[in-house]
């Protein structure tokens, strides 16, 4: 299973503790295509490629051959948004992941549309029930075996 994880770069590093948690855990079910994204050292500058054109050339090339996204979206991003529709674009199934922030509410472009699974959590442990089981579902979708705790595996 390839995956394409979105998190916030340029918008705000706030979260890449949760990122790099969340992508740990996914990498055990499946390749995560851009897991530089939960990297402590990746700041705010973005500087994951020589030129914004090469890290938008190979970002959509990887959206183009994910089995699904990922999406941890509570600091918000331009970034982030814009795989987003283009995921949605692309019929790719996209899960959202959102934890409750005073005085932030979710967008109404993510939350209403209807290609994307939005979910809200509270832990860690809550996060990887949701991946669970939105991983399982569209593993079946598209074929894979579960391995014999349930899961899908690919690679």
């Amino acid at each position: 299973m390839k995956i394409y994880f979105a998190g916030s770069i340029r918008g705000g590093r706030d979260d890449v503790a949760v990122y790099e948690a969340m992508i740990a855990w996914l990498r055990s079910f499946g390749e995560v295509l851009n897991r530089h994204v939960g990297d402590p050292a990746l700041s705010e500058a973005g500087d994951d490629g020589p030129t914004d054109q090469y890290i938008y050339d190979r970002d959509m090339a990887w959206l183009k051959v994910c089995d699904l996204v990922v999406a941890e979206v509570s600091v918000p991003s331009l970034g982030v948004g814009y795989e987003l529709g283009w995921a949605t674009a692309l019929n790719k199934p996209v899960l959202c992941l959102y934890r409750t922030i005073s005085g932030r509410s979710l967008s109404a472009m993510i939350a209403g549309s209807p290609g994307i699974q939005t979910a809200v959590y509270s832990s860690t442990d809550e996060a990887e029930r949701i991946m669970g089981r939105f991983l399982r579902e569209i593993g079946e979708r598209i074929g894979l075996p579960p391995d014999s705790s349930g899961s899908p595996r690919g690679g």
